[in-house]
């Protein structure tokens, strides 16, 4: 049953070793989203972020994103759009009403509705959800899952 709250809402990632806390963060943007606009960037705005480890190229990350979408019936209510930075259409697209991020691109998205309002635009509603702990210490992340120290659920590795 579908209990929007928004008729578009917005999240973007690299999504590269599609883990738990990938999925918790589209899972809450499609129970508050009617409609989800998703971000994924692409592998020139990576190379940018100079990630210390290598990222999945574009094409691998868009087939395991569409894959968890189809699996939960969500593909038809989802718009993948190449992110070429961090704002994306978030900065200007005025049918957008709402961002999902975590609490470690929380910043981000403060930033955009400050651009936002310097170009007269409403700010956007800013959903927050915590980061998804692993067993110990700290969050699920791509960079621990490649360094091999947990897997995509957050069980350690190797202590």
């Amino acid at each position: 049953m579908l209990n929007a709250v928004f008729s578009i809402v917005a999240v973007g990632g690299t999504f590269d070793e599609f883990h738990k806390g990938h999925r918790a963060l589209l899972e809450k943007a499609f129970e508050v989203g009617e409609n989800v606009m998703i971000g994924l960037c692409t592998d020139d705005f990576v190379e940018k972020m100079e990630k210390p480890h290598v990222i999945a190229p574009f094409a691998v990350r868009l087939e395991e994103l569409k894959g968890f979408l189809r699996k939960n019936r969500w593909l038809k209510r989802a718009e993948i759009v190449p992110l070429h930075d961090p704002y994306g259409p978030a900065l200007t697209n005025k049918t957008i009403k709402t961002l999902v991020v975590s609490k470690e691109t929380e910043p981000v998205a403060c930033e955009i509705n400050e651009r936002r309002k310097a170009d007269n635009l409403p700010p956007l509603e800013i959903i927050v959800i915590e980061m998804i702990m692993a067993e110990k210490p700290g969050p699920i992340s791509t960079t621990r899952i490649r360094c091999l120290e947990i897997d995509h659920e957050g069980r350690l590795l190797r202590q």
